[in-house]
This record gives structure tokens, sequence and C-alpha cells, in this order.
């Protein structure tokens, strides 16, 4: 399931075949393995992204998912010059992103949830003034985007602030306010919603939607909040063991893999256990009941009306899949494939010993 590639396009973003290892020194467990580490030269080495390729237009949100340790943060160091690829190549603006760090530092901002960039007893206001004088932006251009971004996020009230008093979701206004100011093509955000109420957040993900929309900056979005994928990206890249696994839009991905309907249906009095053609029954709270069907298969009026035939129904509600699930539904996939082609391999090689 992999997005097709425009031919002879010049992207913003170009990655092509991708890969990174790390190496690690073994470590033995125990008091002598504690003596034997120190002396010993094994290592270990770790794939964190392989032969991952894509291209990333002017003006596109990309939210980029994985499960912990899939290779996320790796691929996001490398696009910003931080780490150096293992092998393929990346091109960011035209810039190899690791060979022109300085360069490449102008036309991209960069926000990680956990890290602040802010000067932590200074005024908010302190810390956009000296990263005007970084970037050197001009005076009326970081005005006019210091009265825009304040505007948006409500920063009025905190602005003369130091930032170890701002609460979480102030901070997080704040920080990618900074990392705009310079007008970046692209935008990196890591986790920009961690932590933060349902208030905050709504408030960070009109903003980054605006930003996008009206001025056309690029964002790379990495996060574990599936909501904030779906109010800012129009385009989705799932990795898994360092690999792309899938790469389109959210709305391809629920046709193919989103078929799942739930169905809650509550009745005028406990009708017992309830067998349904076509359904199944996934949970049983006496009145209330929640079938899961099949869209493809069955239609929710067809299950209805045969409920309908034998049993008073008071209230009936329709649930489409989450696309949590939908995600959880491919990995499991892959890692069904995975451990097929291990056993396969285990198989064939035992057969190649064998004779």
């Amino acid at each position: 399931m992999k997005r097709e590639e425009g031919v002879g396009s010049l992207a913003l973003i170009e990655v092509r075949d991708l890969s990174k290892e790390f190496r690690q020194h073994r470590r033995y467990p125990g008091a002598l393995g504690a003596i034997r580490t120190l002396f010993t030269r094994e290592y270990t080495t770790r794939r964190a992204v392989g032969n991952v390729s894509f291209d990333i237009e002017q003006g596109e949100a990309v939210g980029y998912v994985g499960p912990n340790g899939a290779g996320k943060s790796t691929t996001i160091k490398m696009l910003t010059g931080i780490l150096v690829p293992g092998s393929g190549s990346i091109r960011v603006n035209g810039l190899v992103p690791h060979k022109a760090r300085r360069e490449n530092a102008k036309h991209i901002g960069v926000v990680f949830g956990q890290r602040s960039q802010l000067w932590w007893d200074l005024p908010v206001v302190d810390s956009f003034d000296l990263h005007k004088h970084i970037y050197h932006i001009p005076l009326a251009q970081y005005n006019k985007n210091l009265s825009f971004f304040t505007q948006l996020l409500s920063m009025e009230d905190f602005l003369q602030v130091p930032v170890r008093q701002l609460s979480l979701g102030q901070r997080m206004r704040a920080e990618i306010a900074l990392a705009l100011l310079h007008d970046p093509d692209i935008l990196f955000l890591d986790e920009p919603t961690i932590g933060l109420d349902i208030t905050a957040k709504d408030s960070i993900r009109k903003f980054l939607h605006t930003v996008n929309r009206e001025r056309q900056v690029t964002i790379i979005l990495t996060t574990h909040d599936l909501s904030d994928i779906e109010e800012i990206c129009s385009r989705l890249m799932i990795i898994n063991q360092g690999g792309l696994m899938y790469d389109g839009t959210i709305d391809a991905l629920k046709a193919q893999l989103g078929t799942q309907r739930k169905i809650m249906v509550e009745f005028a009095h406990d009708p017992g256990t309830i067998e349904l053609s076509g359904a199944t029954l996934i949970r049983d709270d006496g009145q209330r009941k929640q079938f899961q069907f099949d869209k493809t298969v069955s239609s929710a009026f067809d299950l209805l009306g045969a409920l309908a035939e034998k049993y008073p129904i008071v209230d009936v509600s329709l649930e489409n899949t989450s696309i949590e699930e939908i995600i959880r539904t491919l990995y499991r996939g892959e890692d069904q494939q995975s451990n097929e082609k291990e056993q396969l391999d285990t198989w064939t090689r035992g057969r190649a010993v064998t004779h």
C-alpha cells in the first residue's frame, strides 16, 4: 500500500532508499558479565530505518506514525541533518541536510514536545527577540509574524511572562510560534499535543491547519494521538520495524481496512443471549448490546430489521472503525506476514540441512 511517486517532479523533500543502523556495545549480565563487558569488542546491530523512499511536496501536511522504536524519530533526525544516513539519499529544498546543516536550518522549523527552545528564565517575547537576531529576520517580517501568531494562538496574556511560569499548553503555543517566526518552508512536529487538555489541543490543531492552508507551510507530524493526524494531515505515512508499510490518504486507508462497523442496540428489556446472522456480539450489558459487522457483507438496515422483527428496540447508534483500530489491524497483518516468513525461512533451512 504505497503512494505513487511523481515522475520528473521536483519535490520539496526527496528520500530514496534511506537506511540507518546503530551498533550497540554488547553487555553481559551479572558481576562477571560486567567485567567481561569492559574487555569485549562484540557489538550488536539494530536496524532503525530500512530502504524507505518517499516524496513530499510543498504545502502538504503529512502524518508520520508508528509504534515506539519503529524509526520515526530516526527518520526526522536524518531529515533535519542531525543524523547522517547509513545509506540512501535525502534532499530537502535541494540540500543534503547533514552536509548543509546551517543552510537547511534556515528553511525548517522544529518542535519536539519534550524539548524546549525557549529560554527558561526569560519572558517569552525575549526568546522571540533572540530568535529574530539568530535568523536575521527583518523587523517588518518579525512584527507581522509576531502579531499574526499572537492573535491566532491567543498569546497576549503571557508574552511578558517568564517561560518557567507558563502552563504546558501556553509553552507549546509559544514553541510553535517560535519555530515559525522565520517563515520556514517545513515544520517538523514531534508530539506537539502530548499532555495537553482538550482545549489546548484544539487550539493548536486549528492553528496548524491554518498555517498549512494559508501559508503553504509543509508539516510533518509524528504523534501517538491520531486525532492530531485526522484534523491536521491529509496524508498518512505508517512506519513499522524500520520500513514504510503505508503511504496514502487516511480516507483510502479507511476504505481498504475500515470495513468493520459497530452497532449499539438498546432493547425495551433484556432479550437474553442473541445470535444475529452477519454480525458478532462483542458487548452484552443486558438491555444494551453491541454488535460488530463487515459493511461489505451486511448492512446496518438489514441487521436492525432482523432484530426488530423479534425484539422491541428503544435506541440505536452506529460507530465506524476508528483510525487507531485500522492501524492496529495493519500492524497485526504486517506482524503475521513477518512471522509466517520467519517460519518459512526456518522450515527451508531445516530441509536444506536434512537433504
